[in-house]
């Protein structure tokens, strides 16, 4: 016991604060990014599929892009891919299990992190994109595998173009996006 408590004992310190001009364009980007997915929702409202489209898992892909967009979590592939798949993976669970079964939410993220380790896209987000497909309620179950296409694919994609546009503005040369596409 005592040696699996030394394990969790401090090996660093934590990291000073970033700069100023870097949590600048981390909130531009996140600013841009959900701004522009809640205004097609909005756009898209009348015809019946715009209040999907904003998903909980897009504000922590918002936090990787805009915030490490360097990260490898925050790479294209990653981002979809990692939303992509676990959407797929989600909604398979749910129509074989249903929601109320007591394993459909735990299967669904941890088979959504199998799928994206697998695959070389793990993007943490897509464990919550998996798991809205379970928990997201009529409006989602509606959707069958559209789901995996609208809202997960074209808000991802909306993002990445937001991430393309706003992290690429920066003069600094370390904030540059994407490090890799594929």
């Amino acid at each position: 016991m005592k040696v699996y408590f030394k394990r969790m004992a401090s090996k660093g310190v934590c990291p000073p604060r970033k700069p100023l001009k870097k949590i600048l364009w981390s909130w531009v980007g996140a600013m841009v990014g959900i701004l522009l997915i809640t205004v097609i929702s909005n756009l898209a409202l009348p015809y019946g599929v715009g209040s999907a489209l904003l998903i909980g898992s897009f504000g922590a892909t918002a936090v990787l892009l805009y915030g490490a967009p360097m990260a490898e979590f925050s790479q294209p592939r990653n981002l979809l891919g990692g939303h992509f798949f676990s959407a797929l993976l989600g909604v398979s669970i749910f129509i074989l299990l249903g929601e109320e079964s007591l394993f459909a939410a735990p299967l669904a993220v941890s088979l959504s992190i199998v799928v994206m380790h697998f695959t070389r896209t793990l993007h943490p987000p897509g464990g919550a994109t998996a798991l809205i497909a379970i928990i997201g309620g009529e409006s989602v179950h509606n959707l069958g595998y559209m789901y995996a296409f609208y809202p997960v694919l074209m808000g991802a994609l909306l993002m990445l173009l937001v991430a393309l546009s706003v992290n690429n503005m920066s003069r600094n040369p370390k904030r540059h996006y994407p490090v890799y596409w594929f």
